[in-house]
C-alpha cells in the first residue's frame, strides 16, 4: 500500500500540490485525474521520488520515503515500475536491450536470465518475437507495450502510469487498459495511473483521485463518479457529449 498524507509542492511562488492525502491499495487501480495544470503529475513525482515535496509525506508500506536518504531509497525504488508518457524508449538499443536495462542495472541475472526475463515480458504484451526491433520501428502502441514490459521486468510491487493512453486511438487505449487491468490483477501490484482518458476512468477506475487546482476535490469509483455533485469534477468529465449521455443512462 501506497499512502501520502498532506502533500505539498511549490516552484518558485507556483503553489501547485495543496495538502493532497490519499491511500493506494494492491491489486487496485488508482487513476489520478484532472485538468492541465492541475497538479497531477506533479504529485506522481512526488510519489516515486523524481519531486522532493515541500511538507508531508509518502508512505510505503508504512515506510517514510520522504525522509530516505537516496541510499535508504534503492530497496524500494528496486520494486517501483515506471512507465513514462512518451514511453522513454533508448532509440539506439533495440526492443530486447531497452527491457533488459533495468534488470543489468539492479539485478545480478546472468545475460541468459535477462533476455529470458525480456522473452517473458514480450510474450506478456503481445509482442513476442519483437526483441530486436528498435524503437523507431514501432507504432506508438507498441512502444506502450514495450514500456509496460520494461516497467514489469523486474516484478514490481508498484506500478506507475503517466498518461499511458497519450497520442493512442481508441481501440489501442483500450488495448493498453485491459494490459494494466491484467498486469494489476496477476502480480496484485499498487497501480497508479495518471490520465485524462474518460475511457479509462469509467473502464479501469476502481479508485479515481480528482484534482481541481492543486486540491484534492473528490475521491470515490467509476461506479460512484456518476452521481457526483461536485460541480467541477461533472464539468470535466462530463464535457464531452458521449460522457454527457453516459451521465444520463444512470
Amino acid at each position: 500500500m501506497i499512502e501520502i498524507q498532506d502533500i505539498y509542492k511549490s516552484f518558485g511562488d507556483n503553489e501547485v500540490l495543496k495538502g493532497i492525502s490519499a491511500h493506494f491499495e494492491p491489486g487496485k487501480i488508482s487513476l489520478i485525474i484532472g485538468g492541465s495544470g492541475s497538479g497531477k503529475s506533479t504529485l506522481l513525482k512526488c510519489m516515486v521520488g523524481l519531486h522532493e515535496p515541500n511538507k508531508g509525506k509518502v508512505l510505503y508500506q508504512d515506510k517514510d520515503f520522504t525522509r530516505m536518504s537516496t541510499e535508504e531509497r534503492i530497496p524500494i525504488r528496486k520494486e517501483i515500475g515506471m512507465l513514462f508518457q512518451n514511453s522513454a524508449l533508448f532509440d539506439s538499443m533495440t526492443v530486447e536491450e531497452n527491457i533488459t536495462f533495468p534488470l543489468q542495472m539492479f539485478s545480478e541475472m546472468s545475460k541468459a536470465e535477462r533476455i529470458e526475463r525480456a522473452n517473458f515480458c514480450l510474450e506478456r504484451v503481445n509482442l513476442k518475437g519483437n526483441n530486436k526491433l528498435y524503437p523507431a520501428e514501432l507504432s506508438g502502441g507498441m512502444k506502450k507495450r514495450v514500456g509496460i514490459a520494461r516497467a514489469i521486468s523486474m516484478t514490481p510491487k508498484y506500478l506507475f502510469c503517466d498518461e499511458p493512453n497519450s497520442g493512442l486511438d481508441p481501440r489501442t487505449s483500450i488495448v493498453i487498459d485491459e494490459l494494466i487491468q491484467d498486469i494489476t490483477d496477476e502480480y496484485k501490484t499498487t497501480t497508479v495511473v495518471v490520465t485524462h482518458d474518460m475511457n479509462s476512468v469509467m473502464g479501469i477506475g476502481q479508485y479515481i483521485l480528482f484534482l481541481y487546482q492543486g486540491e484534492k476535490k473528490w475521491e470515490g469509483s467509476n461506479k460512484d463518479i456518476v452521481h457526483s455533485d461536485v460541480e467541477e469534477l461533472n464539468d470535466f468529465v462530463f464535457a464531452s457529449p458521449f460522457m454527457k449521455i453516459a451521465k444520463e443512462k444512470f
